[in-house]
């Protein structure tokens, strides 16, 4: 019943940031919240904070990504829980051209209803197949989405990340996918 519950949030807020709004989300966060996407990718982090993760989660709204949750898993007292969510993501061309189309797995754990600290696993080798039309046409606040005060449109970047790892920061980098 625990899985069922949170599936069903899950995708409720998972739809809410396919339309550009990633407040539900930050509404499961705690204030001091720790993310970590590993990786070579230009998506890679590690970061800790509900308004670093608004950057983070700002950037994949508007790189246009679709992430849609197929499995939940939530198991444990209120006090410490862990969550297992298992799903696919995919992005489109203007053409409707399925460009990029990925699977994923985010670990976490919460306390009293709100996530403390969670990874985000993914291919960060698979390519996309555009070098151009990528992303959403137009900065989110032109869409009219919500992301909170003060949170700027971040770049976007689909490809693997060619430089060495001292010189990757938690900072988007610029937008370019290649095939």
């Amino acid at each position: 019943m625990l899985s069922w519950l949170a599936k069903k949030l899950i995708e409720r807020n998972m739809a809410r940031i396919r339309e550009g709004d990633i407040g539900p989300t930050l509404q499961l966060d705690a204030k001091n919240v720790r993310f970590r996407f590993p990786g070579d990718s230009s998506w890679a982090t590690e970061l800790e904070g509900k308004e670093n993760l608004a950057r983070w989660l700002t950037r994949f709204v508007d790189a246009g990504l679709q992430i849609y949750p197929d499995e939940v898993v939530l198991k444990g007292f209120p006090w410490r829980q862990t969550i297992c969510i298992r799903g696919r993501d995919h992005l489109d061309s203007p053409t409707g051209e399925r460009v990029y189309e990925n699977r994923y797995v985010i670990w976490g754990h919460l306390a009293w209803g709100l996530l403390r600290e969670y990874e985000v696993y993914e291919d960060t080798q698979k390519r996309g197949r555009s070098t151009s039309t990528c992303g959403r046409s137009g900065s989110s606040e032109a869409r009219g989405t919500r992301r909170g005060p003060g949170l700027a449109r971040a770049p976007l970047s689909l490809s693997h990340s060619d430089r060495p790892a001292a010189a990757r920061s938690s900072r988007p980098q610029p937008a370019t996918v290649t095939s």
